[in-house]
């Protein structure tokens, strides 16, 4: 059993069906209820109304999983929002809070919800959405930059935590998919020569790592490459005094970051 937040357009709803087809019971879930619906009936499963900003909404959508379904096994955090402001001039704090708490507390939230749930079943796995701006910086909109680096960092630090518990945690890092967030700016990004990503090659790395057996791993899904696990480098180690040094102990640059190998590009 599947619980897809976000799941009403573009890589949720393409999720959901990649779900069904693999025989998944699935609970779509978005704040668009009409559209919910409308997947829900294409996957043959269920839908919610939910805001993932909201912990309660949030619960009451894992609730239902479990009532309808019997249980929780799988469950992708998928929605998601640009800013639409910055902090300039142009900064607006209810679009701010929007973004962190659709971006980033719909994340933490529905792990907390969806805990329990996978507990009860003796384990599970969790994909959040994340985003290549969570791996890179990006100007066009610093603030989405912010919540999804936190996605990233809180895979990291989440997944390891949870292997003891058979409990499975990755996040999905897309470039530019042809979904409809990116709509209003679709013109212009291929115009800028950035090749748009189908939300069903994103949706297979998601079921990918849901199938899988990895932990803690962001991965990157980008035109023209193999999706694949991001390898981040390590975190420069403490600063020696020289005479140690020399005696053949680390030094600043030599740690690994968690065991971490591999370049800055993926």
């Amino acid at each position: 059993m599947a619980l897809v937040t976000g799941g009403a357009s573009g890589i949720g709803e393409a999720t959901a069906l990649g779900l069904a087809e693999a025989g998944a019971e699935v609970v779509v879930a978005d704040v668009d209820e009409d559209g919910a619906q409308r997947v829900a009936r294409r996957v043959g499963g269920h839908a919610v109304a939910c805001d993932v900003a909201d912990l309660e909404q949030n619960r009451a959508a894992v609730a239902l999983a479990r009532e309808r379904c019997g249980g929780l096994d799988l469950a992708f955090l998928n929605a998601g929002v640009t800013s639409g402001c910055s902090l300039g001039d142009d900064f607006e704090l209810e679009l701010y809070r929007r973004a962190m708490g659709v971006n980033l507390d719909g994340v933490a939230f529905g792990t907390h919800a969806a805990l329990p749930a996978l507990r009860a079943r003796g384990g599970g796995a969790i994909v959040a959405t994340a985003s290549l701006a969570g791996l890179v910086g990006v100007p066009l909109d610093p603030i989405y930059t912010a919540n999804k680096h936190a996605v990233v960092g809180l895979t990291r630090a989440l997944g390891p935590a949870l292997v003891s518990e058979n409990i499975r945690f990755n996040a999905v890092c897309p470039g530019f998919a042809d979904t409809p967030m990116v709509a209003p700016m679709r013109d212009d990004l291929r115009a800028a020569g950035f090749a748009l990503i189908d939300a069903e090659v994103v949706a297979q790395t998601v079921l990918r790592l849901l199938a899988g057996d990895a932990s803690g791993e962001c991965w990157f899904v980008q035109p023209g490459r193999e999706p694949g696990p991001f390898r981040f480098r390590g975190v420069p180690g403490p600063r020696s005094a020289p005479a140690t040094a020399a005696a053949g102990q680390a030094s600043e640059g030599d740690a690994p970051e968690n065991g971490a190998a591999g370049d800055a590009t993926g």
